[in-house]
């Protein structure tokens, strides 16, 4: 757990001892560690992106996947870290990875996180064109919701190399209007247009069969909670550009947790009880259920102004992703990892690592207009960057529990103590379970191809990484240290 406030150190001094020299800036505060965090999670983006899907799979009791996931996820956050604390490097999963288990585990953990994160930014950036087709009145034809994405990615992309100090005030900005805005939204939805009892947050409705499980149901529904309780590791991806990292990072990643998954609650429950008819939903009468509760509730012009908030809760919520994906290449490529490392760790006199960042616009927008053509294309990325971010974070927790299992104590100001091993177990029980629910194939009548799509692109980048480093052997470039975690002696405290 937190130990005592240590008189300040030198985060250089600190960093040096790790093998690392830093070239960022250290400008960003914990609060502002935090709003990264909570704007790369983002209760509004998860919510209302597939709020609509979620309900008529599951009815009213899909809610419960948020604290299932949110308990799930603080487990994990937890092990995230004894881990940063310990080892307060940029880019986070891959360094974790590296100095926990060794070189080959830590590069398959950031190619798969890698991908993931540029499909998220895909994802999220197309998310965003329909609350802008309401916000202007304009339509959301596939051509117009290809280029609001690929607008956002480059707006995005603009701020970000801006510099840390713009990165942390648009993330703060994008905070402060994501959570007054949900609660305000809950709130006043709560107070005049509610429509159902507390009862309907358990009552499955038509979603249940008359003579089976309702488990079914509730599982593809939870999508929901798996894609909104995820974004605290991005407080570890800015290691390097926050004082004090390793007492600060912990505390700003477990506030994401209790904030950010809370308000995902707050605000799916006030649109639940405000939805007139959950069975329409459920039987595909009534599909639009958001924009139907937004428009009843604020008429036309209020629902534009509760538009112009999601917009910058998306904005904010790809600006963070980008940050996180940036420091993930940037730590790779300061490691000699992959092809263009010297081009990749270049780092700007404001501070960031901007061959990094042009990257992580370009392969996002690359996806974005492949998926102009294809089939149920927001669904499709969602559910690989859902899978492949949970098997790059499980990939961390197995090697925490490898490096205890080795004589691994963690050493940094924030520990489990003696409940090390059994939360790090609890963790990785709680992923592997994620992982499959997410995987299982629930569309039967579909192409194969459509129903294992998930399948398909988790197996396509696992082999493309397993192939890379078994051609190139990147793993053996660089001299950055490695499988060293349990070799380090605790400090005295």
């Amino acid at each position: 757990m937190d130990h005592a406030p240590a008189p300040a150190t030198d985060d250089a001094a600190s960093l040096a001892a790790l093998g690392v020299r830093s070239d960022f800036d250290r400008s960003m505060s914990m609060i502002e560690n935090f709003a990264l965090g909570f704007t790369y999670l983002s209760p509004v983006v998860g919510v209302y992106t597939l709020f609509d899907t979620s309900l008529q799979a599951g009815g009213g009791p899909m809610i419960w996947s948020y604290v299932l996931a949110g308990i799930g996820q603080f487990l994990v956050a937890l092990v995230f870290g004894e881990v940063v604390a310990q080892f307060p490097i940029s880019g986070g999963l891959y360094p974790w990875a590296r100095r926990l288990v060794g070189r080959k585990w830590s590069w398959v953990t950031a190619w798969v996180y890698v991908w993931a994160l540029f499909t998220t930014i895909a994802a999220v950036a197309t998310g965003a064109a329909p609350f802008l087709a309401l916000l202007t009145g304009g339509s959301s034809a596939p051509g117009l919701t290809t280029g609001i994405a690929l607008a956002l990615i480059a707006l995005s992309t603009l701020c970000n190399l801006a510099g840390t100090k713009l990165l942390a005030r648009v993330a703060m900005f994008g905070f402060i209007c994501e959570l007054v805005g949900a609660l305000f939204v809950g709130g006043y939805l709560l107070a005049f247009h509610r429509v159902n009892t507390l009862g309907s947050l358990l009552d499955p409705m038509n979603a249940a069969p008359t003579n089976g499980s309702y488990l079914p149901a509730f599982l593809a529904a939870s999508l929901l909670g798996l894609f909104s309780c995820y974004g605290f590791e991005a407080c570890g991806d800015v290691a390097e550009e926050i004082p004090d990292p390793g007492r600060q990072i912990p505390k700003a990643m477990r506030m994401t947790i209790y904030i950010g998954v809370g308000a995902s609650i707050f605000a799916c429950a006030a649109l639940l009880l405000a939805v007139p008819d959950i069975p329409a939903v459920i039987s595909g009468k009534s599909p639009n259920a958001l924009s139907d509760v937004l428009m009843n509730a604020f008429g036309p012009m209020g629902t534009k102004g509760v538009a112009a908030i999601v917009m910058v809760s998306f904005m904010s919520c790809v600006l963070s992703l980008q940050a996180a994906v940036s420091r993930l290449i940037y730590s790779f490529a300061r490691d000699g990892m992959i092809a263009g490392a010297t081009s990749l760790s270049r780092v700007s006199t404001r501070h960031v690592p901007f061959n990094a960042l042009y990257l992580s616009g370009l392969v996002p927008g690359a996806i974005v207009l492949l998926g102009l053509f294809a089939q149920d294309a927001l669904t499709t990325i969602v559910s690989f960057a859902v899978v492949g971010i949970y098997v790059a974070f499980q990939m961390v927790v197995a090697g925490a529990l490898h490096a205890r299992l080795r004589g691994w104590h963690p050493s940094g100001p924030f520990t489990l103590g003696r409940w090390g091993f059994a939360i790090n177990i609890a963790a990785l029980a709680y992923g592997v379970l994620a992982i499959a629910n997410i995987l299982w194939p629930r569309m039967p009548d579909a192409p194969w191809y459509i129903n294992y799509s998930m399948w398909i692109g988790l197996a396509l980048v696992v082999v493309t990484a397993l192939a890379y480093l078994a051609l190139g052997r990147p793993h053996l470039r660089g001299n950055a240290r490695h499988a060293d975690a349990w070799l380090i002696a605790p400090r005295r405290r």
